[in-house]
C-alpha cells in the first residue's frame, strides 16, 4: 500500500514538473541563429549575404543552418529516392567537411568541401554537393554529386521533393524561393495596417500618417512635430495642412506663409509704405517724422536735437542739416572739420619767408632766424664762430623748431623730444628749460643721458604762439669742459580743438 502510494506521489511531481517547464518562453538563440519578434521562434542568419567574401579560392558560399559551407561553384543538389548503399556518420561527414575547409580557404566558421561528398541543409531545406565524382549518400537519402558532363542540369523531376524552411516554398527548378505573403492574402495584419513581404515572412506596418501602439495603428499629431507649417498647422486624420494668419496667404508648397503687400493695393503713406504681418505702416524719408495721423511726414530739426552732430555749426535743411566750419578749415565726412593747410594751396609769405602751417590758419617766418654773431650753417641751424670771442660766452649752437597744437589739449601730455645731436665720450647732459615757460605751462623731463621730453602741464587756449628755449648742457667728467646748445621751439596753439 505504502509502496503504491509512493510510486503515485512520484509520477504525479514528474507530471508538475513538465508542465512547469513547457511554460518557459526562450528569446536567446544558438550560435548561428537569430531571434525573429514577428515570428517569435529563433531564424536562421545567412551568412554569405552578412559576411564579405566569406569564401575564399574561387569557392562558393552557401548557406546553412547555424553556419555555411564553401563549395565549388560547380556543385549541385540532386535528390536520390533509393536506399542509401553507405552510411555515413554525421560526425564524419563534418569532420570531412572541416578539414577540407583549410585547403578551401575558407573563412572561420564556415565548412568547406573539396575533393570529397559533403552534406548539409541550405536555406529551405535543399542540400548542398561537393565537386567529388564518386556518389555517397547520407542518412536522409540526399545524394551529393558533381556532373561534369552537363554543370547546369538541374533535375526536373517532380519526384524529387526538397525541405524549405516556413515561409519557402519549391519553385518549379527545385529550389526555394520566398512565400509573398501579401500578395497570397495569407499574413496576419489588420485592415488599418500595410502587410510588407520579407525573406520567408511578413510584417505589419501602418499606412503613412499613423503609427503603431500596440496592436492599433493611430493617427501622428504633425502638428506637435515642428517645424511642419509656418504659421498655424491643423491636423487631420492620417495627414495635416497648414494655415496662415490674416494678412498672410499660402504659398505653392502648401507649408510657407507669404505676407499681402498691402501698399501695392492701396499706398495711403505720404512718404514710404511697408507691410507688417498682415498689415502695413508708414515711415518718412531720413531728415523727416511721423505726423499725429501716422501717414504724413513732418521736417525734424536735427540742430536742435543735438548739440553733437557737427563738430562747429550745424545748419538746419528741409529734410537734412549740414555742417559748418570756421575759417581755416574744411568740412569732411559730413560733419568734422579738418585744418585747411594754406602753405600747400595759398600763402602770402615772400621768398625769403618760409610758411609754417598750424591749426586753422599760416605764418610766416624767415628763411634764415640767425642773428649776429651767430651764422646759418643749414637749414634753421645757427652756429656761433669759435673764433668769435663773443661767442664764448654764448650757446655754441641754436636750432629753430616749430611746433601746432590744438586749443584745451588734455594734460599732462607729452608734446616735444629734444636729443642730442652729436655725443662726446666722459661727458654729461642736462637739460633745462631756459625761457619762455614763465607760468609753469611746461616741464621739461629727462629721458636718458642724451635726451629729454617737453611736457604739456596746463591748457593752452588759442590762438596763441609761445617761444620756449630748451637748453642741453654737456660738461666732462673733469670739469675742464663745458658748452651748451640751444632749441628754439615756435609753438602755435590753434583757436579750437579740432
Amino acid at each position: 500500500m505504502l509502496k503504491a502510494l509512493f510510486l503515485t506521489m512520484l509520477t504525479l511531481a514528474l507530471v508538475k514538473s513538465q508542465d512547469t517547464e513547457e511554460t518557459i518562453t526562450y528569446t536567446q538563440c544558438t550560435d548561428g541563429y537569430e531571434w525573429d519578434p514577428v515570428r517569435q521562434q529563433c531564424k536562421d542568419i545567412d551568412e554569405c549575404d552578412i559576411v564579405p567574401d566569406a569564401c575564399k579560392g574561387g569557392m562558393k558560399c552557401v548557406n546553412h543552418y547555424g553556419g555555411y559551407l564553401c563549395l565549388p561553384k560547380t556543385a549541385q543538389i540532386i535528390v536520390n529516392n533509393e536506399q542509401p548503399q553507405q552510411e555515413t556518420p554525421a560526425a564524419e561527414a563534418v569532420g570531412a567537411a572541416a578539414n577540407a575547409a583549410a585547403a578551401s580557404g575558407a573563412t572561420p566558421g564556415s565548412v568547406a568541401a573539396s575533393g570529397m561528398a559533403a552534406t548539409g541543409v541550405m536555406p529551405g531545406g535543399g542540400f548542398v554537393a561537393s565537386a567529388a565524382a564518386e556518389v555517397q549518400t547520407g542518412r536522409n537519402n540526399f545524394v551529393i554529386r558533381r556532373n561534369p558532363a552537363d554543370l547546369q542540369r538541374i533535375p526536373s523531376n517532380p519526384s524529387h521533393r526538397i525541405q524549405c524552411a516556413t515561409g519557402y516554398e519549391q519553385s518549379e527548378h527545385n529550389v526555394c524561393q520566398d512565400i509573398d505573403e501579401c500578395t497570397a492574402g495569407t499574413h496576419n495584419c489588420r485592415a488599418d495596417q500595410v502587410c510588407i513581404n520579407l525573406r520567408g515572412s511578413f510584417a505589419c506596418q501602418c499606412p503613412p500618417g499613423y503609427q503603431k501602439r500596440g496592436e492599433q495603428c493611430v493617427d501622428i499629431d504633425e502638428c506637435t512635430i515642428p517645424p511642419y507649417c509656418h504659421q498655424r498647422c491643423v491636423n487631420t486624420p492620417g495627414s495635416f495642412y497648414c494655415q496662415c494668419s490674416p494678412g498672410f496667404q499660402l504659398a505653392a508648397n502648401n507649408y510657407t506663409c507669404v505676407d499681402i503687400n498691402e501698399c501695392d493695393a492701396s499706398n495711403q503713406c505720404a512718404q514710404q509704405c511697408y507691410n507688417i504681418l498682415g498689415s502695413f505702416i508708414c515711415q518718412c524719408n531720413q531728415g523727416y517724422e511721423l505726423s499725429s495721423d501716422r501717414l504724413n511726414c513732418e521736417d525734424i530739426d536735427e540742430c536742435r536735437t543735438s548739440s553733437y552732430l557737427c563738430q562747429y555749426q550745424c545748419v538746419n535743411e528741409p529734410g537734412k542739416f549740414s555742417c559748418m566750419c570756421p575759417q581755416g578749415y574744411q568740412v569732411v565726412r559730413s560733419r568734422t572739420c579738418q585744418d585747411i593747410n594754406e602753405c600747400e594751396t595759398t600763402n602770402e609769405c615772400r621768398e625769403d619767408e618760409m610758411c609754417w602751417n598750424y591749426h586753422g590758419g599760416f605764418r610766416c617766418y624767415p628763411r634764415n632766424p640767425c642773428q649776429d654773431p651767430y651764422v646759418l650753417t643749414s637749414e634753421n641751424r645757427c652756429v656761433c664762430p669759435v673764433s668769435n670771442a663773443v661767442c664764448r660766452e654764448l650757446p655754441q649752437s641754436i636750432v629753430y623748431k616749430y611746433m601746432s597744437i590744438r586749443s584745451d589739449r588734455s594734460v599732462p601730455s607729452d608734446i616735444f623730444q629734444i636729443q642730442a645731436t652729436t655725443i662726446y665720450a666722459n661727458t654729461i647732459n642736462t637739460f633745462r628749460i631756459k625761457s619762455g615757460n614763465e607760468n609753469g605751462e611746461f616741464y621739461l623731463r629727462q629721458t636718458s643721458p642724451v635726451s629729454a621730453m617737453l611736457v604739456l602741464v596746463k591748457s593752452l587756449s588759442g590762438p596763441r604762439e609761445y617761444i620756449v628755449d630748451l637748453e642741453m648742457l654737456t660738461v666732462n667728467s673733469l670739469g675742464t669742459f663745458r658748452t651748451s646748445s640751444v632749441l628754439r621751439l615756435t609753438i602755435i596753439v590753434g583757436p579750437f580743438a579740432f
